[in-house]
Parts: C-alpha cells; sequence; structure tokens
C-alpha cells in the first residue's frame, strides 16, 4: 500500500484513502499531502490533510472517493448530488478527460445529468438552487449557477397550476393581500416567490439579476422583491435587514421605471432610515425616488428628521430628491406636466414645513427656488406658505425676509393675493411695492394687447324699463356683432376699474416709501447736529489745572 492520507473535510468527518488510488483522477495530487512529519510511524507512509470548504461536506467526499475506488463506475449521479459533485470535482482539481481517453470522467457524468435540469421537478430545481448557495463560489465558476438560472426561469413560464409547488392557494392569496391585486392570470405568474423566499439576501440579489438577464418579466422580479421584503424583514436582525434591503436596492436599480412603485420605494426607505446603509446604497435609492418624484405624495415627503437636528422633517433628504429629479428628466423641458406636478407637490411640502421654527432661512430658499419658473402657473401657494413661514418666523430681518421673496413671481400672483401682500405687515416693504408693481405692468400688457377702448358711435339709451318693439332693436339685441361689442366693453371697464384701484394701492405705497425716507433723512440731519455740537462743547470746556 502506498502512502496514506488521513483527510479531515471539514471537521465533519475523516477518510483514510490511499493516494495513489486517487492520483489517476485528480490532476495535481501531491497538492493533498502537505511537507509535515507523519503522524505515526514512518512504515504506514501516513500524512494528514485538512480540506476547508469542501463542497458538499463529507458525504460528498465520500461519493468521490467511492468513485475514484470504484475506478469510475458504481457511482449514480442524481439531481440531489449532481450540483455538489460537479463543484467536488472543480475543487479537487479534476480536469475534464479527452474523449478518447478510456479513465472516467466526473465532470463529463455531472455535467450530462445538469443539462436535463430543465426537465427536473420543481422541486428538484428549488433544492438545487439552495446547493448553489451553500457551494458558493464554485457553483458560479462552474457554470452550475447559471444552469440553475435556466431551468428556473424555464419553469417559471409554466403556469402554477400545472407545476406542483409547497404553496396553497389560501397562502397565495394572503401574500398580495396587502401591496398587489390578486387574480387568476398573476397567481399563475407568482406561484414561485414562495419556494423562493427562504434565500439569503446575496442568492437572493444573484438569481434576480441572472434572471433579468435572461430576460424574465422585470414587473415580475420587482414584485417578488417586495414579497421578499415583505416576508423576511420583520422579526430580522439589524444586520440582517441591512443586508436584504441593500439586496433589494441592487436589483430594483437594474429594473424598468416603470416597473416599481414610488410608494415601495419610501416603504423602503423608511425600514432602512436607522440602519445606515452603504453611502453608495443610499444614494441609488434617494435616485431612484427622485426619478419618480412626480408620482410621490406629500405624505411620503414628510420623512421625520435625523435625531439630534432639532428639525421636524429631513428637508435636506427631499433636496436631493429635487436634484436627481431634475438630473434625470434635464429640468423636465420635454416632460412640463411631469414637471407641474413636482411643483404642486413642492408647494403642499412648504406650507406643511413652514411652521417648523427649526427650519433656518436658508433651507427654505432652497426649498422654494428649486424648480424652475415653469414649474408653477401661479405663485399663491407659494406665497401662502412663505406668509405662514413669516409668521413663525417673526425675528427675520427684512433682508432675510427680501431673499425669500425672490422665490414669489409677483406677475403669477392672483390680484388677490397680491392685494393681500400690499396690507400684510409680515411682508417688506420693498416687496409688497414690487408685487404692485408687477401687477399694474401685467393690467397694462392686457390693456394693451386688448387695444384702446373705441367710442361708440352714440352712447347707449339709458335704460328706462320701458322696451322697444321694432323689429330694428330686436336685430341690434340678438346680433352677434352687438353681443360681443358689449362683453368687450363690460371687461374692459372691470379691467380699467381694477387698473384704478391697484394704481391707488400703488400710488399710497409709493408715499409711504417717500415719508419713511424723509423720516431717515431727518433722523440722519439731527444726529449730525447732535455730534458736532458735543464737538464744540469738548472743546469749549476749561482744561483741568495740573
Amino acid at each position: 500500500m502506498g502512502c496514506v492520507l488521513e483527510v479531515d473535510v471539514d471537521g465533519e468527518g475523516v477518510f483514510f484513502v490511499d493516494k495513489d488510488v486517487l492520483a489517476p483522477f485528480i490532476g495535481e495530487i501531491k497538492e493533498l499531502a502537505d511537507e509535515r512529519p507523519a503522524i505515526a510511524p514512518a512504515r504506514t507512509h501516513r500524512r494528514r490533510v485538512a480540506l476547508h470548504g469542501f463542497p458538499g461536506g463529507a458525504e460528498a467526499f465520500e461519493l468521490f472517493a467511492r468513485f475514484c475506488y470504484n475506478g469510475g463506475s458504481g457511482l449514480v449521479v442524481t439531481a440531489a448530488n449532481a450540483c455538489a459533485l460537479r463543484c467536488a470535482a472543480q475543487f479537487m482539481d479534476m480536469a475534464d478527460a479527452p474523449a478518447c481517453s478510456a479513465t472516467p470522467s466526473l465532470v463529463k457524468m455531472t455535467e450530462k445529468v445538469l443539462e436535463e435540469m430543465p426537465h427536473w421537478p420543481w422541486q428538484a430545481v428549488v433544492d438545487a438552487v439552495k446547493e448553489c448557495q451553500r457551494l458558493f463560489p464554485l457553483s458560479e465558476s462552474t457554470g452550475v449557477f447559471d444552469r440553475v438560472v435556466g431551468a428556473l426561469l424555464s419553469q417559471m413560464a409554466v403556469p402554477g397550476d400545472a407545476t406542483p409547488t409547497s404553496s396553497s392557494p389560501e397562502s397565495s392569496a394572503f401574500r398580495f393581500s396587502c401591496d398587489t391585486k390578486c387574480s387568476s392570470l398573476s397567481m399563475r405568474r407568482t406561484w414561485w416567490f414562495e419556494d423562493l423566499v427562504v434565500l439569503s439576501p446575496a442568492m437572493v440579489e444573484r438569481v434576480a439579476k441572472a434572471l433579468l438577464a435572461r430576460g424574465a418579466d422585470h414587473g415580475i422580479v420587482a414584485r417578488f422583491i417586495f414579497y421578499y421584503l415583505k416576508c423576511r424583514i420583520a422579526g430580522a436582525s439589524a444586520e440582517d435587514k441591512k443586508a436584504m434591503l441593500e439586496a433589494a436596492i441592487a436589483v430594483i436599480a437594474d429594473l424598468d421605471r416603470s416597473s416599481f412603485s414610488c410608494k415601495g420605494l419610501f416603504g423602503i426607505l423608511r425600514i432602512s432610515s436607522p440602519l445606515k446603509l452603504a453611502g453608495a446604497c443610499q444614494d441609488t435609492l434617494v435616485d431612484m425616488i427622485g426619478r419618480k418624484l412626480d408620482h410621490a405624495t406629500l405624505d411620503n415627503l414628510l420623512v421625520p428628521a435625523p435625531s439630534g437636528t432639532g428639525s421636524l422633517y429631513d428637508v435636506s433628504l427631499v433636496l436631493r430628491f429635487l436634484e436627481a429629479f431634475m438630473r434625470h428628466t434635464g429640468g423636465a423641458r420635454d416632460e412640463p406636466p411631469r414637471l407641474k406636478k413636482v411643483g404642486a407637490l413642492m408647494d403642499m411640502y412648504l406650507t406643511e414645513v413652514a411652521p417648523d421654527p427649526s427650519l433656518r432661512p436658508a433651507r427654505f430658499v432652497e426649498l422654494a427656488t428649486a424648480l424652475p419658473a415653469t414649474a408653477r402657473d401661479s405663485h399663491d401657494a407659494l406665497y401662502r406658505a412663505i406668509d405662514v413661514y413669516f409668521q413663525v418666523h417673526a425675528r427675520l430681518t427684512d433682508d432675510e425676509k427680501m431673499k425669500i421673496c425672490k422665490g414669489i413671481n409677483y406677475e403669477k400672483l392672483s390680484p388677490e393675493c397680491c392685494k393681500h401682500l400690499a396690507t400684510n405687515a409680515g411682508f417688506p416693504t420693498r416687496a409688497a411695492v414690487q408685487a404692485l408693481a408687477s401687477q399694474h405692468t401685467v393690467l397694462k400688457g392686457i390693456i394693451r394687447h386688448t387695444g384702446p377702448l373705441k367710442p361708440a358711435s352714440s352712447p347707449p339709451p339709458p335704460f328706462t324699463g320701458k322696451y322697444h318693439h321694432h323689429s330694428e332693436s330686436y336685430n341690434d339685441i340678438d346680433g352677434d356683432d352687438s353681443n360681443g361689442q358689449v362683453v368687450l366693453y363690460a371687461s374692459r371697464l372691470d379691467l380699467s376699474l381694477e387698473n384704478q384701484n391697484l394704481k391707488s394701492l400703488l400710488d399710497g405705497m409709493h408715499w409711504r416709501v417717500m415719508e419713511l425716507e424723509k423720516v431717515c433723512s431727518r433722523m440722519k440731519t439731527q444726529m449730525t447736529k447732535m455730534k458736532s455740537s458735543r464737538r464744540r462743547a469738548a472743546r469749549s470746556l476749561p482744561r483741568m489745572c495740573s
């Protein structure tokens, strides 16, 4: 008997094998025997070898040893052991024997069985996926994982009622009761979710990405990811939750934007907030939410601020959403409806966060000016939000208030809001003057566009309560031209009246500014006189005797 090897397989079992028996099947058998002194008398030539991470453990090594001792015969490769034996052959550096060689090849035997994987029973394929999880990364380098994914995809296409699964109709109905509408079609396409939900986060990420690479439906993969989180996130440790969420984000990032909802992304965001995900992963999540910001709701954006900041809401996070939205839409130049949706959403958000006493003016200005001018057709909602902010932050100076008011386009204010601003003591006088001046300009433009009012050939007769019965009067009343002239006259009259009201308000504001300037000028003059009189008094004082 040649050199005997005492093989310890992962601490699970010890095997005594003859190196000469293994030599014909293993390319580098000498690597199994280390150069340490023998642990037994020299005549036994016994050497100890420890195999760490052997694919399939002691059970797979026993099958491998039988294959070698029986000369390649007597070993039955089945769906249950094919994956482990293929990886074991790779681990032991068993080269694929040439076609002309008479030496049996374990690689060829396992590959032949793996080629039939698409025809295996569903449960055997699921077991193979779990086996690949334990055998990784050898299962990937040997191509076993790729074969398993192909078998999964081919069997997923089979309707659920034609494929045996471990899921009951009751459990299937429950799985989508919270987040997806149940239908017979969706049930037939998602019957396999329950069987793969036991996989580790890393394996779920690999399987999902491999399915996408092979053309799987993005919507189905997205539903599986959210279902996986729904089933596994509750009761998991912080580390496990973090791993699940990072795997889910990595998969969702590869999906079409239409295959997942904005609500689902905000759900992931809320769960991940206290977990401190990796920076790149957090950035990816923020970027995906920003791309779908036009589908968000006000409740979605009201994310509590991190502890210790003193603020009510995480305004910095919303600003990052806006940056991502503008970056992906290019300012939404080609998609005005999406931009206007985000503009309306931000007006509601500004109104909601304005009462926060910890919200700094600079942050409020960033929120108010983050979107381009085309995002808002009217600035009434923005004015109301600023009004609330000024009421809560009463200690702001006029300069600070004017910086905030720069976000308002006064020409987009309604006449009602403009009048309210002109009499609002919380706004600086300069803002009121600018608002009235802008409204005056708008009205002048409207009147200029309409054209000068042409005098009628004869003034309209006063209403006497009597009706004229001649036919010409009826024609004058019913004619289209006369109706249009009356409507135009009335509208111009209203505009002229409105213009006069605004002009009077504007004149009053100008008078107020001039009065303030006069008061300031008088105060400066008095202060100058007081300073000069003090200097003269100081010079006239007698010098004290020394």
